[in-house]
């Protein structure tokens, strides 16, 4: 308790409150998920904006993107799962690799694609005769459209016309 004076130099009684301290505890361990340690075979998969880093390990394992759980990851988005098992389905090794993915930019469904073009392109570098097996599914093109970059002296538009003079 502290006294204060105003202007008028009456003293007043001033209280200060302590604000209670509020503790969350979560526990890190269940939302992190350990990744598999040894051989992997690395790739870059890429889709608009959105850049995935797959690391294909050569045995059992979870399905990791940014160290949670892939159902988890994309939980928002429906048939996701079909989306990033569609190349071990074509191949029909599903369940046979353990797969750590680190997906940066973009919007989640641009995540997934750039996601399942690196897992393609892993799975070609771990066996080659799965290329063209990928090339009639289309799993090994990129698709490659952005926003285009605004142009000099048109109003911060890309395509906007310039503005001619009136007179």
């Amino acid at each position: 308790m502290a006294i204060k004076k105003n202007r008028k130099s009456i003293a007043q009684k001033v209280v200060k409150k302590e604000k209670p301290r509020v503790t969350v505890k979560t526990s890190r361990a269940s939302m992190t998920m350990t990744s598999p340690k040894g051989e992997y075979v690395a790739t870059v998969g890429r889709r608009r904006t959105s850049t995935a880093r797959v690391r294909l390990y050569p045995r059992p394992g979870d399905f990791i993107i940014n160290g949670v759980a892939a159902g988890k990851y994309f939980e928002n988005i429906p048939n996701a799962a079909t989306f990033y098992n569609q190349p071990f389905v074509v191949t029909n090794c599903l369940g046979r690799y353990a797969v750590t993915v680190k997906v940066t930019g973009g919007g989640k469904n641009g995540q997934l694609g750039a996601l399942t073009h690196g897992l393609a392109r892993a799975l070609v570098k771990m066996n080659p005769d799965y290329h063209e097996l990928f090339r009639e599914t289309s799993l090994l093109t990129r698709d490659d459209r952005m926003k285009e970059s605004r142009k000099i002296g048109t109003g911060g538009k890309a395509r906007r016309k310039r503005q001619s003079p009136k007179r």
